[in-house]
């Protein structure tokens, strides 16, 4: 609309950011190389982070990429759902629609949340799991498109990004291990305050491998000097006035460019020291008109569309449409505003000035031009894009401070970002609703019905005129706002607000009057105090069930007794519990709620399971399954896959464990669900991987973690299984640290986190000869009793335990007590269940530890353990019973048969990865004069110091040179994981630093010489 304009203030020549430019240029090309990178880049308000992004963008298209941006939008003090990502998805679709079109097939419904033309979205899709398939679907988008050529895909502006899409930058990070793709973005450094959301995010990103951070540093005088020279050509700039630009600019580009326009004005005189007032001068001095309108441009929002501005001038009668052409021409002239990249609106060409400029009106003319921007806005919906009319609707009518118009916009305005699966938005459009509820007229609040509430089970009001809706139920309630608000707080994982909604509500209930509505909130604080660690809220619901006995079956009274029999299942199963479980089958069967019913027959399925009940509980396991898969209910799968590769990995099936959990990640990641399910599932594949000694891939896997708040309750999981991979490798500083991570996240009342958890602090412990820790780790597990159906790791606790006492048996310090605590072993495995192979196997184990911590022990026993472990498909703890009877054998003079045990437990060692139980067959060779036989194996072991290959492909970086952060970069590990290998790499070589040990791979011809 308006033409290309002299740009007098903007430097032609770029200035000072050559090594930022070398950083991002470095990234294009191993994104070329197939490896995605991720820059993030910060610096203060007007420090030249769009500039570098401009001229990076330019770069990368000249070598035939493809560049896209899109901009955090701010609309008020808010910012907009998935902003950056509609636009980015927007321009691909301008520039390259049949391709983008191409690589969207079977995935148009969930990307119409992000761009409406993509398809139509499912109206039912109101829930975490379609969220999280959004997130999924736009992540193999991306992953598709940069197969054969390398995107650059920017976010400006960052510091004004909403939740969901932090969220999904953040997705797209974790998840993109395989696209030529860049992803940036810009922040403001300045603007993160130290409650501001952005600044944790940011830490947490930057721990990532992929993840790089530069921070734009202000210009060097002489920098400044060669922008202003730039600025004001053809004339040099004088020493005089570089000086002066300089010091009141302090290096900011953007100061500059301003100043260097004031002096150019001769407004010297009148520019002040701050920022404000520097920006207001030069807009003083436009003409009125111009002013005006970029007074209104102010409270549009940090963009605003042609029409919309032409609509709201209009209904102030102050300028005429050309008068406003005239105004847009001076401001873009004066390089105040800039129109949008897709030329059909205008910003401010600095946030800060548009910032300066509302600051600097009076609060009623904010009110009144909000208004009228709500106002244009319904008059002609079609101003804005679809995408964003509902919240800036929301928007306006919040600011213009008019509770009757602004609540049902709120309220609109949730829904669609519901809808959007963008809950942390909702979340915050409800609670302004809630702020705003009392100030609503009681006739405008009649008029608010059929709120569509995204918990089905969620209960209409049966209050038959006898509460505050004054027997008319259609129209909504403030507690019908209190839960739509709980269901969001909890999708956003924000905790305690969800506690708060519903502790306001059960003071609006009475619960004599609506009970089931009473129990629906108990039921959600239920949930949320689930999150903490060592919340049971037992007693409320005891009192919830007491509220429905005795009235008709419901949805919710369905949901209460599958909640408790669910807590008996993950805590200390009882047979009431089964009960529970039946009951709520029955009712569920009878309020036509299918799925809840096999929710609850799933879990009853693993409640048999847990009482021994084998044949009963699997097979309903396996009939769920097949009705799962008949329905395609992916969340019922989801949970069925997770309980059954649980329950094959306690019963010592680890092949199959491993089959059904990968199949069911596969089937979660199909459908999107990865961001909700996928850390479980993740944990329970790579459980069964390390059991079978396959670390490296159960490493992997556990760096792919999605960090999903709505995760938190399994961080312990995955610390706890990070843990156990650092001590197999002998890292037990890692492991330690790992394991000081699982109890400051973990909800540990359940015995399936708190007994494994004891037992890594015990192995931890046993390590570093600290045998009295040890110990009291295992008493405070007994103390707690041993409940039903975690038997398995009951087992292996036990045996840790006898072992310690046997390790410890000649120091005078642990002499007293330890009787007793033998005993306590010996009485809890009194009723622990032998049936299954791994458990008999076990059983073994224990008693011949017990034995040796006795000094009683006798090769028979570790004979016993060996052949009662042979069938298993596990490396251990069949290697440890080797080893023990390898210790046992040499103790009798029996060196041969000792020799051929202790080749078979570093056979099954090295395939565990159990770096401990090498190092303990490595000193008993030495002590005991072993010499097993030779394998081509361990000949080539020896030839190379008995290094793994992993570290052998370590030694050979090292010995060129490489830093343990190249190290990390080059064979796709963690810089900390390098240190360990390269620490271990010099125990093994018995050398005393990295000159040595390339001095020592050199010799041994591990690395090539030319």
């Amino acid at each position: 609309m308006l033409p290309n304009v002299e740009r007098i203030s903007v430097s032609p020549v770029f200035i000072g950011r050559g090594s930022q430019m070398a950083a991002l240029t470095d990234a294009l090309e191993r994104a070329d190389g197939g490896q995605p990178q991720v820059l993030l880049i910060g610096g203060e308000a007007g420090v030249g982070k769009s500039r570098l992004l401009e001229e990076f963008e330019a770069t990368a298209v000249a070598r035939g990429s493809t560049a896209v941006v899109g901009n955090c939008l701010e609309v008020g003090a808010e910012g907009l759902p998935y902003a950056p990502f509609a636009t980015i998805l927007r321009r691909l679709h301008r520039a390259i629609g049949p391709e983008l079109d191409a690589a969207a097939v079977g995935r148009e419904s969930s990307l119409a949340r992000l761009l409406p033309d993509m398809g139509e979205a499912p109206p039912e899709a109101h829930d975490e799991y379609a969220r999280a398939r959004l997130f999924e679907h736009t992540t193999q988008l991306f992953e598709q498109l940069a197969a054969d050529r390398t995107f650059v895909l920017a976010v400006e502006d960052l510091h004004w990004s909403d939740r969901s899409t932090r969220e999904l930058f953040a997705y797209l990070i974790r998840t993109l291990h395989r696209a030529r793709l860049v992803l940036l973005a810009t922040y403001r450094s300045d603007d993160l305050h130290r409650r501001h959301p952005v600044r944790p995010y940011l830490a947490e990103l930057e721990r990532l491998r992929t993840v790089q951070r530069l921070e734009l540093p202000r210009l060097a005088r002489r920098e400044v000097a060669r922008q202003l020279a730039g600025i004001l050509s053809p004339d040099r700039p004088k020493a005089e006035l570089v000086d002066q630009i300089f010091k009141r600019s302090e290096g900011n580009p953007f100061f500059v460019e301003e100043l260097a326009v004031a002096s150019q004005q001769g407004c010297r005189t009148g520019l002040t020291e701050t920022l404000r007032d520097l920006l207001l001068v030069r807009i003083e001095t436009l003409p009125e008109t111009t002013q005006t309108m970029l007074r209104l441009l102010a409270q549009g929002g940090s963009r605003v569309e042609h029409g919309l501005l032409a609509a709201v001038v209009e209904a102030t009668g102050t300028l005429d449409e050309d008068e406003l052409i005239d105004a847009l021409r001076t401001a873009v002239g004066a390089n105040i505003i800039q129109q949008t990249s897709d030329g059909d609106g205008y910003r401010f060409r600095h946030a800060l000035v548009r910032e300066a400029v509302s600051d600097d009106l009076m609060p009623g003319e904010v009110t009144r031009a909000n208004r009228r921007y709500a106002l244009a806005l319904e008059a002609d919906p079609t101003l804005v894009s679809t995408d964003q009319r509902a919240s800036r609707l929301a928007g306006y009518w919040y600011c213009s401070h008019d509770a009757a118009r602004a609540v049902p916009a709120v309220l609109d305005a949730g829904r669609e970002a519901r809808r959007r699966n963008a809950f942390a938005e909702q979340l915050r459009m409800l609670d302004r609703a809630l702020e705003l509820w009392e100030d609503v007229p009681a006739e405008v609040r009649d008029t608010l019905r059929d709120y569509d509430h995204a918990d089905e089970s969620y209960p209409a009001c049966s209050c038959e005129g006898g509460c505050d809706c004054a027997g008319d139920c259609s129209a909504i309630q403030l507690v019908d706002l209190l839960a739509e608000a709980t269901v969001a707080a909890r999708f956003s994982g924000e905790t305690d607000r969800s506690l708060r909604y519903t502790k306001r509500a059960l003071r609006l209930i009475d619960e004599k009057k609506s009970p089931e509505r009473a129990v629906w909130f108990m039921l959600a604080r239920a949930h949320a105090l689930s999150y903490d660690v060592g919340a049971r809220p037992d007693k409320e619901m005891l009192e919830a069930l007491g509220l429905l006995e005795g009235r008709k079956p419901s949805a919710v009274l369905a949901e209460l007794l599958h909640r408790q029999a669910l807590d008996g299942m993950l805590g200390i199963p009882g047979r009431e519990h089964l009960d529970c479980a039946r009951r709520a089958v029955e009712i569920a069967e009878q309020v036509g709620a299918a799925s809840l019913k096999l929710h609850a027959q799933l879990t009853l399925g693993m409640l048999h399971c847990s009482f021994g009940e084998l044949e009963e509980g699997a097979a309903l396991l396996a009939q769920i399954r097949e009705r799962a898969e008949a329905a395609g209910d992916v969340n019922l799968l989801s949970r069925v896959y997770t309980n059954l590769s649980s329950h094959h990995e306690t019963q010592g099936r680890s092949r199959e464990a491993a089959e059904v959990a990968r199949t069911g990640l596969a089937m979660i990641r199909a459908n999107g669900m990865t961001g909700y399910s996928g850390t479980i599932i993740l944990g329970n594949l790579a459980e069964p991987l390390i059991s079978l000694g396959e670390l490296d891939e159960a490493e992997r896997l556990l760096a792919e973690e999605p960090d999903w708040s709505g995760q938190r309750a399994h961080r312990d999981f995955m610390h706890r299984l990070r843990g156990e991979i650092a001590l197999l490798r002998g890292d037990v500083a890692g492991a330690a640290e790992h394991l000081a991570e699982v109890r400051r996240v973990g909800v540990l009342w359940q015995p399936q986190k708190y007994v494994p958890t004891s037992l890594l602090a015990m192995r931890i412990a046993a390590a570093q000869g600290r045998y009295a820790e040890a110990r009291a780790e295992l008493v405070s597990v007994l103390d707690r009793g041993r409940p039903e159906g975690h038997d398995r790791s009951w087992w292996a606790l036990l045996a840790a335990g006898a072992a310690v006492e046997a390790d410890a048996r000649r120091l005078p310090t642990m002499a007293p007590g330890q009787a007793e605590i033998l005993d306590r072993i010996r009485c809890t495995a009194t009723g622990l269940t032998v049936e299954l192979p791994l458990y008999a196997g076990w059983q073994a184990v224990l008693d011949a530890e017990l034995a040796r911590a006795e000094g009683t022990v006798t090769t028979a026993h570790w004979r016993r353990a060996t052949d009662a472990l042979a069938v298993l498909e596990c490396p251990f703890p069949r290697g440890l019973a080797l080893f023990r009877l390898a210790e046992s054998l040499a103790a009798e003079g029996d060196r041969a048969e000792a020799a051929q045990a202790a080749l078979l437990a570093g056979e099954l060692a090295r395939k565990q990865g159990n770096q401990l139980l090498l190092d303990d067959l490595q000193a008993l060779t030495g002590r005991a004069r072993l010499a097993p036989p030779t394998t081509a194996t361990q000949q080539e072991d020896d030839e190379t110091f008995h290094l793994t290959p992993r570290e052998q492909d370590v030694l050979k970086l090292l010995a060129l040179g490489r830093t343990n952060r190249q190290i990390a970069e080059e064979l796709f590990i963690s810089p900390k994981t390098a240190s360990v290998h390269v620490s271990n790499i010099l125990a093994k070589l018995d050398v005393t630093g990295r000159g040595e040990a390339a001095a020592v791979a050199h010799r041994l011809r591990l690395v090539a010489t030319r």
